[in-house]
């Protein structure tokens, strides 16, 4: 039965006395003085505050469970934590548990049998540096959000003295990089004693730089505050649905500053004489265009894993999922291969174990990659008799000569080494998974189909931290975008516009609008199905340059297709696809029409590439330096 009792106290210091109302003597005979609590004569009018206590049922052996709790500036206050204490423990709770956080999280984290490696080494992490600190001392039942407030204004507090602490041992970088500087110029000519007194300088600089560096750590950064929060988060769900430890998830309560997901960046021309000048990374984000992509490879072709850096390029995997794969994994003939396992590394060691459901995936090998893992397995067919007893059978696809498997670590510091030997601006390796995202994009590929080939849970990830824009790709929806809006450009019916019905294929037909300067701004344009094949029509007109020439073009063929009953289904502008020098002088628009009863117009796979008919005026397409894998 839920009969509590309420009553004041207080904190008012005075003379002690026994149940009798006699003073409390000490050894010397002296009243004893301490808190009055309950007895201090102010409390009528006000003073103190509120406190109470219930009754539980017995436990087990008859012992008496009493509830206390006190503190309550108000009576009401102190009525509705009662009653919430009470429910909470006939809802199962203890409510009379005297265990602190530290203790908690030490027992939860235990109790978590299920989670993957890298992510319980995070949880330790978080709880040993972070939580045990600042929460550990606290009872789960005191717990509350200051407590979290605190912490993380402790944490911010900590790194404004870590970023105190690097400025300073970037000073004494600079000392000591000086003093070797100044070492080094007295040698051959100075004086012996002069070159002792430079070496010593540099020993003194450097061993300050040494003692400047002990207790250095890492700022803690936005980003891990809120995985912080993420771990105190599903530790506090996990003790209010099973023990009912806590009153509410306090976590979730909790303001921490935004996180900005770092964003791709490309390397433009413009950003790249910025890094040669500088130094300077725009971002640390940074993803190659495809002309920068092949000279990479072109760099890394005869290198001894020529074929994994081609891999990581084209197929966009994790260098955990390439370290595991296994030649049981691959098939050459049906041209996939399954990522199934991956290495990851804890504490620098190493750990085999199955990736997350979203990222066990098969990919598919284009005949360029799977002739690459063939001639890699023909490499190491070589090794192995090279090696003879000494090979190591590892079973994985991608490994050192002698047949050992590669360290994760090894492979980024490995193509870390490449990039800057082949004097390329710098990405690191998992940049090459954006890079991977940015190529499939810019093939046309369905954002969906990027998703599955990374292993991501949702489109969102993908779009939102996977992708970069290319400069490719901008240059074309600027050029989309101002086909699709109608220019009233004026011009003159030379030849009328006529399909022949051998143009049409399923109601489909798709012919290209060349324009080319005939002096002045004059311009001529005419339609035509083939480079070689007769005109379907002309028209002239005077224009600025190729743009006037394309809006002309497609005024035209929207006023043919208006007067024929026939739709216009797509335009598309090549203006961009000629060479810088050529663009005063030639245009060229591709469209596609279909006659208005065609049901299917959508489903139509569109010719894709650069049509034959630019060849004759030197337009060419951007050439590749490699098949798209």
């Amino acid at each position: 039965m839920f009969e509590p009792s309420y009553y004041r106290r207080c904190q008012c210091k005075g003379p002690l006395k026994d149940k009798k109302g006699n003073p409390v003597l000490d050894a010397d005979g002296n009243p004893k003085v301490g808190s009055i609590g309950t007895t201090c004569p102010k409390l009528g009018k006000g003073h103190g505050t509120w406190n109470f206590y219930f009754e539980l049922e017995p436990a087990e052996g008859g012992t008496r469970q009493r509830v206390r709790r006190g503190g309550f500036a108000k009576l009401e206050d102190a009525k509705k934590k009662a009653r919430e204490i009470y429910d909470a423990a006939m809802a199962g709770g203890d409510v009379l548990s005297d265990e602190k956080c530290g203790d908690f999280f030490l027992r939860w984290i235990k109790a978590k049998k299920s989670l993957a490696r890298t992510t319980r080494h995070g949880y330790e992490e978080h709880i040993n540096n972070y939580l045990l600190p600042h929460l550990g001392h606290i009872k789960c039942r005191d717990l509350k959000v200051r407590h979290l407030d605190k912490m993380y204004d402790a944490i911010e507090k900590e790194n404004a003295q870590r970023i105190l602490h690097r400025l300073h041992v970037d000073e004494l970088q600079k000392k000591r990089d000086a003093a070797h500087r100044a070492w080094v110029k007295t040698a051959g000519y100075a004086k012996k004693e002069e070159r002792r007194a430079a070496r010593r300088a540099f020993l003194d600089a450097n061993a300050e730089l040494r003692e400047g560096k002990k207790g250095l750590r890492k700022v803690t950064s936005a980003a891990t505050m809120h995985r912080i929060n993420d771990t105190l988060s599903s530790a506090l769900s996990w003790g209010i649905k099973r023990e009912q430890l806590f009153q509410r998830n306090w976590a979730q309560l909790v303001e921490l500053p935004p996180v900005t997901r770092p964003k791709p960046l490309v390397w433009t021309p413009e950003r790249i004489e910025h890094w040669k000048r500088t130094g300077e990374k725009p971002g640390p984000v940074m993803v190659w265009t495809p002309e920068l992509t092949g000279q990479f490879l072109d760099f890394v072709k005869d290198d001894w894993l020529y074929e994994l850096w081609h891999s990581f390029i084209f197929l966009g995997p994790r260098r955990g999922e390439m370290a595991a794969l296994p030649w049981t994994e691959v098939s050459l003939d049906a041209l996939w291969l399954r990522i199934s396992q991956q290495i990851v590394e804890v504490a620098y060691e190493l750990y085999g174990e199955a990736p997350k459901a979203d990222s066990v995936r098969t990919l598919s090998l284009s005949l360029e990659s799977a002739d690459n893992l063939a001639a890699f397995r023909a490499k190491q067919e070589k090794q192995r008799q090279e090696w003879g007893d000494a090979y190591i059978e590892s079973g994985r696809v991608w490994t050192h000569e002698n047949g050992e498997a590669l360290h994760p670590d090894w492979i980024s510091r490995r193509f870390t080494r490449l990039v800057e030997l082949s004097g390329l601006p710098p990405v690191r390796l998992h940049d090459l998974r954006h890079l991977a995202a940015t190529l499939s994009l810019l093939a046309g590929h369905d954002i969906k189909v990027v998703q599955e080939k990374l292993g991501h849970s949702s489109r969102q990830i993908t779009s939102d931290t996977y992708t970069s824009v290319l400069p490719e790709m901008l240059r074309a929806e600027a050029e989309s975008v101002m086909a699709v809006v109608p220019r009233d450009v004026p011009f003159q019916v030379r030849t009328p516009l006529t399909i022949p019905e051998a143009a049409w294929q399923n109601d489909i037909a798709v012919f290209f609008a060349h324009g080319a300067r005939q002096s002045g701004d004059t311009w001529a344009v005419g339609a035509q199905t083939q480079p070689d094949s007769d005109l379907l029509g002309m028209i002239t007109l005077t224009g600025r340059g190729q743009d006037d020439a394309a809006n002309g073009a497609v005024k035209w063929v929207r006023d043919h297709c208006s007067a024929s009953d026939l739709e216009l289904v797509r335009v598309e502008n090549f203006n961009d696809r000629y060479l810088e020098e050529q663009r005063a002088d030639f245009s060229l628009t591709r469209f596609t029409v279909a006659r208005s009863e065609s049901p299917t117009v959508e489903a139509w796979a569109l010719p894709t590439g650069l049509p034959p008919a630019a060849s004759r005026h030197g337009l060419r397409a951007p050439k590749g330096r490699r098949k798209a894998a």
